[in-house]
């Protein structure tokens, strides 16, 4: 098989831990480097590891099509507007991992298969991927009337482009609660927690369902879909069995990096890299026929 090539636009922690996991690929081929400061740690990292570096942002990057047929595009919101134009001209394949949800959310345990074929797709953001597979697996049993949920983050692995797109996260994410989680209503909320030692990602999920008493049925589409999240998370899990109160539910969960390169405690920028990957992988086994898209 042919792996797809793969350039990264945007040379900080997130394009520097998607090129780490990229490598480890059955699907796809670390191409090129992106950024706009050349002396950046991601820029020098991947001129070690022999790739080529691109370094006058998308400009030199559209200027070399034969370099990539897929971008994974990790820099801002703002930015992603004027990216997704110019690579999609191009006729190339992009995976947002900003918060500017041009394309359709898509979190790869509940709906990649649906948008597979998409040619840019939105990687919601780090606190959708914990927490929608959670409200995903309910909705499935029982309708979700309201689903919040509370990203709680290291504030050392919350880096420039996280803290501009703040807002971005929480609008983001409430959107992609009732999209693709199927909420009838979603909240987000974002805590950036300074302690020391950091503190893994931890998320919790609230829920409000409209029937009580499939305690059963949820408690077991929760844990499927935990052990699917965990296909491409390792590190994703419940920190106790889900909590029924009435027709409210609370699920805990935690997320502990892979360590690619972002230190373990790190969960939320890990699972933005494997969940992109995981959506990468897919795009080029559909590209080579070994998968369908509904």
């Amino acid at each position: 098989m042919v792996k797809l090539k793969v350039a990264i636009l945007g040379s900080g922690n997130i394009g520097t831990d998607l090129m780490y996991k990229i490598e480890r690929s059955e699907y796809l081929t670390m191409s090129v480097m992106v950024g706009i400061d050349p002396t950046s740690d991601g820029i020098q990292r991947a001129k070690d590891r022999g790739y080529h570096t691109i370094t006058n942002g998308i400009a030199g990057l559209v200027a070399c099509p034969e370099l990539f047929d897929i971008v994974f595009d990790a820099t801002t919101a703002n930015a992603h507007t004027a990216h997704s134009e110019q690579v999609l001209a191009l006729g190339k394949k992009i995976v947002d991992l900003t918060p500017a949800a041009i394309g359709p959310f898509v979190v790869p345990c509940a709906n990649l298969e649906k948008y597979v074929a998409v040619d840019n797709v939105n990687m919601v953001t780090c606190g959708g991927q914990a927490t929608i597979p959670i409200v995903y697996a309910i909705n499935q049993v029982v309708d979700v009337t309201y689903a919040e949920i509370v990203a709680t983050v290291a504030s050392k692995s919350a880096g420039p482009g996280t803290r501009a797109n703040i807002d971005e996260f929480t609008r983001t994410t409430a959107r992609a609660l009732e999209e693709v989680g199927g909420a009838n209503k979603g909240k987000a909320i974002i805590i950036l927690n300074p302690a020391e030692p950091p503190i893994m990602m931890r998320d919790t999920v609230h829920v409000l369902v409209n029937e009580g008493g499939k305690e059963e049925e949820i408690t077991k589409a929760i844990e499927e879909i935990v052990n699917a999240v965990q296909q491409y998370v390792p590190g994703y899990r419940m920190t106790s069995a889900p909590i029924f109160e009435g027709q409210q539910i609370s699920v805990f969960l935690e997320v502990e990096g892979a360590g690619d390169f972002f230190p373990p405690y790190s969960g939320n920028l890990d699972i933005m890299t494997a969940a992109a990957v995981q959506v990468g992988n897919q795009m080029a086994k559909l590209q080579h026929g070994t998968v369908k898209s509904n």
